[in-house]
């Protein structure tokens, strides 16, 4: 079975099992170019006015910067609309496998020219307050994007175990404590044990992967920024995690709201399929 999302977008049945068998994939060409444009309007809006959960995720000293901010699709009309307007939430649907597909949050992340600060290896879903294997995270830049400053993925690891994770300039265990989950290996100094996957991509590509996948990027050299746009998607069976530390992103007074084990049915997370 192929499925057609858009005249021209085509999911088909190799790439639901390469996503369901590696943990992540990419699709070549799925968004357009007006999609494509209003996006990086967006992201501009974004960077002009942040939001209180903004943060500037390089070093004083690194000469480029890398910036991110999450949950802004309330506000940015730009990023609404390419969240609901696009066949983002079908092209989830059809790799998760699931009757429904709910936003969980976007996530925007800007590397400019000259940032050395790497992405170091980590798996997403131990810093989320959510349970449950269906869910896809997209990553899309809107600019070109290199071999060696793309997202890279350990193909497989999505299939577990959840590994400890940690602040990314200074290591620390701000969430699940210290011993808790096993420490994650350390994965450059022996890239050869691996299956890694990564992708240079133009603008209109994107890459699905599963919020356990490890996964990492390199910093951005040479003259071209780097700005992506990455949304998560939740499935049928993820439930609702309270933690007794604060998630990132935060999603505060939810726990009072949405008990746990509870289905993601909030207004927080509208449904885009199903």
């Amino acid at each position: 079975m192929n499925l057609r999302i858009h005249p021209d977008i085509m999911v088909s049945d190799e790439d639901v099992a390469a996503f369901q068998r590696d943990g992540a994939i990419c699709l070549r060409g799925i968004f357009c170019p007006q999609e494509l444009k209003r996006l990086a309007e967006g992201i501009e809006d974004n960077l002009r006015d942040p939001s209180p959960r903004a943060k500037v995720a390089s070093r004083p000293d690194d000469p480029g910067w890398f910036f991110e901010d999450f949950c802004n699709w309330q506000t940015n009309e730009a990023y609404r609309g390419f969240i609901f307007d696009s066949p983002l939430g079908l092209i989830g649907q059809r790799l998760m496998g699931s009757r429904q597909v709910r936003l969980y949050h976007d996530h925007l992340l800007v590397k400019e020219p000259g940032t050395r600060q790497r992405t170091p290896w980590h798996q997403d879903q131990p810093y989320y307050n959510v349970e449950g294997s269906q869910n896809v995270s997209m990553w899309l830049p809107v600019d070109p994007v290199s071999r060696a400053a793309t997202l890279e993925f350990v193909a497989g690891s999505h299939k577990g175990p959840w590994l400890m994770p940690r602040t990314f300039m200074d290591h620390q265990a701000s969430w699940f404590p210290e011993g808790s989950l096993a420490e994650l290996p350390d994965i450059e100094a022996q890239r050869e044990r691996y299956s890694i996957l990564g992708w240079a991509l133009e603008p209109g590509d994107a890459v699905f992967f599963n919020m356990l996948t490890l996964h990492a990027s390199g910093g951005v050299s040479g003259p071209h920024r780097r700005r992506a746009f990455s949304v998560r998607l939740l499935g049928d069976d993820m439930v609702h995690a309270p933690r007794a530390w604060t998630t990132s992103p935060p999603f505060p007074g939810l726990a009072d709201e949405l008990p746990a084990g509870s289905p993601m049915e909030h207004p927080l997370f509208p449904l885009l399929a199903g």
